[in-house]
C-alpha cells in the first residue's frame, strides 16, 4: 500500500498531508481565511504570494508529525486542477521538486477526485459504486463513482455554485467572509419558513425541467430583492437571521431533492457528501432524514475533511499509484479540467 507526501494548494489552504492508503499518517493545513476577509473574497495573487511564505513550514510539520523519513514515502502528489493557476503552481512545482531530489513518482492529482475520496479517509470500508454530491465554493456536482479514475457527471450547477450563493448572500447581509459558516450559525436562531425563496430550476429546450440540475443566481437574486424590500420598511429591525434560516432551507431543500432523486433513478443506495458546504448543518439534517426514507446510506466526511485538506489529495495519489499511475514531470496545472477527464493527468508506469 502506497504512502504519499500530498500537497494542496488550489485556493486559499496551504495542506500538506502524508497518507498511507485510506490511513492519515499527519495532515497540517494552513488557513488563509484572515488574509482575505479584509478584501471580502479570495484575492489570487496574494493567494499565491501566502502559499509561497507557508508551503516549506507545512511540509516539514507534516513529516515530524508523521515520524517517517523520505524512505518510508513512495510518491509525492499535488493536486493539479481546476483551481486557481498561481496557487496551484506553488504546490505542484514543490512537489515535483521534492520528487526529483528523493527520486519518487510524481502524481498530479483533480481537486474534485479529492474530495470524493475524503469519504474513504472517514469511512474505510466504503467502496463504489455510489453517488457523491459535491459541493463547495467553486462546484456543485453530482457525480457518479464507478471505480478510481472512472466517474460520471450527472448534475452541476448553470452558474454559482452552492458555496459561492453562501458568500454572496452573506454579502448582502453585510455577514463578512466566509458566508457560509456565518449564515448556519445565525440560521440556527432564526424562522426557516419566514420567506419563501425560489429554488432554482434549470429549463430544458424540450419543455420541463433537468431533474438534476442546479441554479442559484436566481434565489440569490429574490435575496436581493427582499433584502431592498425590508430595508425599505425598516431598516431598524432587519430579520437577518429569518433571511438565513429561509435562504440556508431553501439550498438545502434544493440539493436534497435533487441528490435524492438521482440516487434512485440510477439505483445507487449510498451517497457521499464531499466539499465545504457539505459541513452545513441543514443540508445534513434534511439529507440524513431523506436517506432514512428511502432506505439510502448517506456519508458526510467529519468537518475537518470536508474543507480543503491534503489528507484527501493524497488518498486519491495513494490509490492512483497502487494501480501503476503516475505523472510526468511535465504536466501543467489548469484552471479547468472536469472530473471526467481525471485520467488525462496519468500514464502507466513501467
Amino acid at each position: 500500500m502506497a504512502t504519499v507526501l500530498a500537497i494542496e494548494t488550489s485556493c486559499d489552504e496551504t495542506a500538506v498531508a502524508i497518507v498511507n492508503n485510506r490511513n492519515v499518517c499527519s495532515s497540517v493545513v494552513a488557513s488563509q481565511i484572515p488574509l482575505h476577509q479584509t478584501y471580502g473574497g479570495i484575492v489570487p495573487e496574494v493567494a499565491s504570494r501566502e502559499h509561497l511564505i507557508t508551503i516549506n513550514p507545512c511540509i516539514e510539520q507534516a513529516l515530524a508529525q508523521s515520524q517517517l523519513n523520505w524512505e518510508d514515502i513512495d510518491g509525492v502528489a499535488a493536486t493539479v486542477a481546476p483551481g486557481l493557476v498561481g496557487a496551484l503552481m506553488v504546490g505542484t512545482t514543490a512537489a515535483k521538486t521534492l520528487a526529483i531530489v528523493h527520486q519518487k513518482p510524481f502524481v498530479g492529482v483533480h481537486h474534485l477526485e479529492g474530495h470524493i475520496y475524503a469519504t474513504y479517509l472517514s469511512e474505510s470500508t466504503w467502496e463504489p459504486p455510489f453517488l457523491c454530491l459535491l459541493v463547495s465554493g467553486g462546484h456543485t456536482s453530482l457525480i457518479r463513482v464507478e471505480d478510481c479514475g472512472v466517474y460520471e457527471q450527472l448534475g452541476a450547477t448553470r452558474d454559482d455554485a452552492a458555496g459561492e450563493a453562501f458568500d454572496k448572500v452573506a454579502r448582502l447581509l453585510n455577514l463578512g467572509y466566509p458566508g457560509g459558516p456565518v449564515i448556519d450559525r445565525l440560521a440556527k436562531t432564526g424562522n426557516p419558513q419566514a420567506f419563501p425563496l425560489p429554488e432554482g430550476r434549470v429549463s430544458l429546450p424540450a419543455g420541463g425541467y433537468h431533474p438534476y440540475d442546479s441554479s442559484f443566481s436566481g434565489l440569490k437574486t429574490a435575496v436581493l430583492r427582499l433584502v431592498q424590500k425590508l430595508e425599505k420598511e425598516d431598516k431598524n429591525s432587519f430579520p437577518v437571521a429569518d433571511i438565513a434560516a429561509s435562504f440556508q432551507e431553501t439550498v438545502a431543500r434544493s440539493l436534497r431533492k435533487k441528490t435524492i432523486a438521482c440516487a434512485l433513478d440510477y439505483g445507487l443506495n449510498s451517497i457521499a457528501v464531499g466539499g465545504g458546504v457539505a459541513a452545513n448543518s441543514e443540508l445534513r439534517k434534511q439529507l440524513q432524514k431523506a436517506g432514512k426514507q428511502h432506505n439510502l446510506k448517506i456519508h458526510f466526511p467529519p468537518l475537518k475533511l470536508c474543507t480543503d485538506n491534503a489528507a484527501m489529495i493524497g488518498c486519491a495519489a495513494a490509490d492512483h499509484l497502487n494501480r501503476g499511475h503516475i505523472s510526468s514531470l511535465t504536466l501543467n496545472v489548469t484552471s479547468r479540467l472536469s472530473v471526467t477527464e481525471v485520467m488525462q493527468l496519468y500514464q502507466k508506469s513501467n
